[in-house]
């Protein structure tokens, strides 16, 4: 019997799916989009979905912040276009979580760049990690 939840290579477990526009800006000198932006993108793509969830992302007495992120860029894009990004989470630790990225243009099924981040849950008076909250853990879960 085949799982009907969609995972990626890492067997994460896809959560959302994000379009954003590339804007004429998000380019450089080479005229593709500079790999800095390409953060930008999957940064959007997580909070939009922490949000969308009810897990608030402003800066909060406990509240995540970012450890580790990495890009691994395959294809160029270039504007005009717009950006799928796909989000896939992993199962969730005593205070964090990674996230996956896979970046596609528009009407392309090639992914044009792969990205991870983890997230660690910190108690911003202490700078100590805090366990993850229940309601994010039970979606991770």
């Amino acid at each position: 019997m085949q799982s009907s939840i969609r995972t990626n290579a890492d067997g994460y477990k896809w959560v959302s799916t994000t379009l954003i526009p590339i804007r004429w800006g998000d380019m450089d000198r080479y005229g593709h989009v500079n790999n800095t932006v390409y953060f930008r993108y999957m940064e959007q793509s997580r909070v939009e979905w922490l949000e969308h969830i009810g897990i608030v992302t402003a800066a909060e007495e406990k509240s995540s912040v970012i450890i580790d992120a990495h890009c691994v860029f395959l294809l160029p894009m270039q504007h005009p276009g717009t950006v799928r990004v796909e989000l896939f989470v992993g199962p969730p630790g005593r205070s964090s979580f990674d996230t996956a990225h896979e970046l596609y243009l528009t009407g392309d099924d090639r992914c044009h760049a792969r990205g991870s981040a983890r997230l660690v849950w910190i108690d911003h008076a202490s700078g100590k990690s805090t366990p993850l909250p229940e309601e994010l853990r039970a979606l991770l879960g």
